[in-house]
C-alpha cells in the first residue's frame, strides 16, 4: 500500500495504534442463570414507536435483557510440529428477529488471524439459558457487523432507535459480556461523547463512518452487545476501545442504521455488495485544516491507496483531499461511504480532490466488494 506523507499520518496514529475489539479470549464460564421464556417479539426489523418516555436503568436492563445473547466461539489450529491448538472466544449479540436472527460483530465470530473465515464452532446462550448452535449467515468485515441464525422462535428482538436523533452529552447503556464474568452481562452507564467519529482499522479493511463515542465502559467480551438509549433503543453496536498511557474511557459503536442496512442485505442475499475505491481515509476538520494550512476545512483525506485498485488506477495519491464524487459534496467519511453505497460496481464516476491547493478531477471506475 502507498501510505500518507508524515504530518497527516502522526494525526491518526493515537487511534490507530491502541484501538482494540472488544473480544474476550480464552473464556469457558456461562454468564446466564434460568429465567422463564421470554414473549413473542415483532419481526424484523422493528423500531420503537412513540417512545418517549425514559427509563430508569433497572428498567431499561429488564426490558433488553430477553433480547442480549452471550457468544461462545471454538476453533483449532494446527501449532508447532503438527500439534492442536484450541482457542475460545467470547463476545456479545443482540436478537432482531424473532425466528432468530442475531447481530454481533464480525471480530466476535471470525476465526483467530482471520477477517472473513468463521470459527469452526458458535454457540449462543439465550437470556433463558437455552444454549443453540448458531451458523453465520453472512459478515462484512468492512463495518466489523455479522448476522447468525438460530433454530429457535417466538424471541424478544430488541427494539432499535435512530442514532442520528442522539445528542453529544445524553446518557447512554452499554450491555454486554465484559470479561465473561458469571452472573450475566454487566451494565455500564455513560453519555454520548461525540458522534461522527470515523473508525478504521487496515488488518481487516474496517471502515465505520459516523461511529458514536461514548464514555460508557467498554470492556473484552462487550463487542456486538447493544448501545441503548435512555427510551430503550438500541442506537449502536459496541465494537472497539482505546486505550493507554494516551487515552482512557474513549469507545466506539456502530450507528443502528449501517447495522440495519447490512443485516437487510446479508439476511437477504447472504452478503454485502458495494461499491469500492481502494483508500483508506481520514476526515478533514477546521482543526486539522488550520494546523496542517490545508486548502479546505472539509473533506477526505487519502491516508493510504491500495495497490492496483480503482484509486491507484485513476491516479489518486495519499495526501490527496476529495470533495467531491459526482453530484454527492464530501465533507466526510460517512459523506464519501453513503455515496458509494448509492454508486455500483463498474460505475465511472467524477472524483474532484485537491492536491496541495489544485483543484483537480479524475475519472474512477468503481470495483465490487462482495463480502
Amino acid at each position: 500500500m502507498k501510505v500518507l506523507p508524515k504530518a497527516l499520518l502522526i494525526l491518526m496514529a493515537v487511534a490507530s495504534m491502541f484501538i482494540t475489539a472488544c473480544r474476550a479470549g480464552q473464556s469457558t464460564s456461562s454468564p446466564t442463570s434460568p429465567t422463564p421464556p421470554p414473549s413473542v417479539g415483532s419481526p424484523y426489523p422493528i423500531y420503537a414507536q412513540g417512545a418517549d418516555e425514559f427509563l430508569s436503568v433497572p428498567e431499561l436492563v429488564e426490558r433488553l435483557r430477553p433480547s442480549v445473547v452471550h457468544i461462545l466461539t471454538e476453533s483449532a489450529s494446527l501449532g508447532t510440529f503438527g500439534s492442536v491448538v484450541p482457542s475460545e472466544g467470547v463476545g456479545t449479540g443482540f436478537i432482531i428477529r424473532a425466528d432468530g436472527y442475531i447481530v454481533t460483530n464480525n471480530h466476535v465470530v471470525a476465526r483467530p488471524g482471520t477477517c472473513d473465515r468463521p470459527a469452526q464452532r458458535i454457540t449462543v446462550t439465550l437470556h433463558d439459558g437455552r444454549k443453540l448452535t448458531a451458523t453465520v449467515v453472512g459478515a462484512d468485515p468492512a463495518t466489523d457487523l455479522a448476522i447468525l441464525k438460530i433454530d429457535a422462535k417466538g424471541l424478544t428482538p430488541a427494539p432499535l432507535g435512530d442514532s442520528s436523533l442522539l445528542r453529544v452529552g445524553e446518557e447512554v447503556v452499554a450491555i454486554g459480556n465484559a470479561l465473561d464474568l458469571p452472573g450475566g452481562p454487566t451494565v455500564t452507564k455513560g453519555v454520548v461523547s461525540a458522534k461522527g467519529r470515523l473508525i478504521q482499522e487496515t488488518e481487516c479493511g474496517v471502515t465505520i463512518p459516523n461511529a458514536i463515542q461514548t464514555d460508557a465502559a467498554i470492556n473484552p467480551g462487550n463487542s456486538g452487545g447493544p448501545l441503548v438509549n435512555m427510551r430503550g433503543e438500541v442506537v449502536g453496536i459496541t465494537t472497539a476501545v482505546i486505550r493507554g498511557s494516551l487515552a482512557e474511557g474513549l469507545g466506539f459503536a456502530i450507528p443502528v442504521e449501517l447495522a440495519r442496512s447490512i443485516a437487510e442485505d446479508i439476511i437477504a442475499k447472504g452478503k454485502v455488495e458495494r461499491a469500492y475505491m481502494g483508500i483508506f481515509m481520514t476526515d478533514v476538520t477546521p482543526s486539522l485544516a488550520r494546523e496542517l494550512g490545508l486548502p479546505v476545512d472539509r473533506g477526505v483525506g487519502v491516508r493510504e491507496v491500495v495497490q492496483g485498485g480503482p484509486a491507484d488506477r485513476a491516479g489518486l495519491r495519499p495526501g490527496d483531499i476529495i470533495v467531491r464524487i459526482d453530484r454527492w459534496e464530501i465533507t466526510n467519511g460517512g459523506d464519501l461511504l453513503e455515496a458509494l453505497r448509492r454508486l455500483q460496481p463498474g460505475q465511472r464516476v467524477e472524483v474532484a480532490f485537491y492536491r496541495g491547493r489544485n483543484l483537480q478531477t479524475v475519472q474512477l471506475e468503481l470495483a465490487a466488494r462482495s463480502l
